[in-house]
């Protein structure tokens, strides 16, 4: 009985440290995000398009790779980083136009945010069975956005964006309760992985504003 108690005792300090870790390293990097967005909007920094998910997936990929390593936490700033980059062109297009809209766009997905991983924490819920739906669900969105970039149809486009909201606030839900379970062990890889759903939940949300203020 004593044994079990220590045993449960010690997974439940592990599960903490990983939560405490994810969550400091997450602060960090939205706050570098933001500030590399700042300096992007400040120097002009150009949209890159289609160019952007390369660095993306190739910064992603070091990330992996590196994730156990001492250079880990290097490879998710420069990720992070460049992310908040890419984001200045865009951020600088709405605040030309409609400065409320990227109010409201941080407001609410702050409230997704800290809304769904409350849930996830205070409930301990095991989302484990979304995994694989939601990674089904990340590839055909994924897919239709790209075909998008060529169709330019804006009712696909607004589809596409309020899908993405749906799938990230599910990734947050999964990616929470896989810490609070032993699941994810790896605060590295937790982090990225809440770091790119609120992104997108994010630049989901300036997107679905902004049409409805008539910016796109």
């Amino acid at each position: 009985m004593q044994y079990a108690q220590n045993q449960t005792r010690v997974f439940t300090s592990a599960m903490n440290k990983v939560l405490v870790n994810t969550y400091q390293l997450l602060s960090a990097t939205l706050i570098f995000s933001g500030v590399m967005a700042f300096v992007s909007m400040s120097i002009g920094f150009p949209h890159l398009g289609l160019f952007t998910l390369v660095g993306y997936f190739g910064l992603l990929f070091a990330v992996h790779k590196l994730q156990n390593s001492s250079y880990g936490i290097l490879a998710v700033f420069a990720l992070t980083g460049f992310m908040g980059l890419t984001l200045g062109p865009i951020l600088n297009f709405y605040l030309s136009s409609n400065p409320a809209v990227v109010v409201q766009s941080l407001a609410g997905t702050g409230i997704i945010f800290l809304a769904l991983s409350a849930y996830a924490i205070i409930s301990k819920k095991d989302f484990s069975f979304m995994g694989g739906m939601l990674m089904v669900g990340i590839i055909v969105a994924f897919v239709a956005m790209i075909a998008n970039i060529f169709l330019e149809i804006p009712a696909l486009s607004l589809a596409i964006s309020a899908v993405f909201i749906l799938l990230m606030s599910g990734v947050i839900l999964y990616q929470t309760s896989e810490i609070i379970h032993g699941g994810e062990t790896n605060y590295i890889m937790a982090t990225v992985s809440l770091f790119v759903a609120i992104y997108n939940i994010f630049l989901s949300l300036l997107h679905i504003l902004g049409f409805m203020n008539g910016d796109d």
